[in-house]
């Protein structure tokens, strides 16, 4: 695994305190859990190359969008969880880029986030065009950025 910016804990906590803005922010409009692909991406790689203290970040930084959306705690960080020990290891065994993985890794986070919210609230058209409005938010950040 290649070193990128989510390795860099000062990086880290600026994406995370970032996150955590537009979060608090955008829940008074329409966006649902904005960068939360971002989030799931540090948390992967924070469990793969076990960095605990940024472990211990993103997980508060879940926690904040969890309550700003509405969303039970922990869920995401269980939801990533479950992706990171069952999903991942299957999409891991293709060999292909490595930051082709990592877009493939965002959407199953997005694809569990849409079962989460279904079975939490119902799911209407608002809500899975604001969730896809997230989805494309997040690849476009982490091509950009990361």
């Amino acid at each position: 695994m290649t070193r990128n910016n989510l390795d860099n804990p000062v990086f880290l906590i600026i994406v995370l305190l970032i996150a955590i803005t537009i979060n608090s922010i955008a829940s008074i409009h329409f966006l649902l859990v904005t960068l939360s692909g971002i989030l799931f991406t540090a948390f992967y790689r924070s469990l793969k190359k076990r960095y605990l203290y940024s472990l211990i970040f993103v997980i508060i930084a879940f926690l904040f969008i969890e309550i700003n959306s509405g969303l039970k705690p922990f869920s995401l960080t269980l939801l990533s969880l479950f992706i990171y020990i069952f999903i991942l290891p299957k999409v891991d065994n293709f060999d292909s880029y490595n930051l082709i993985h990592s877009y493939i890794y965002i959407i199953f986070f997005y694809i569990g986030l849409v079962i989460l919210w279904a079975i939490s609230f119902g799911i209407d058209e608002r809500i899975f065009l604001a969730l896809v409005a997230n989805l494309i938010i997040d690849l476009l950040f982490f091509g950009a950025f990361l």
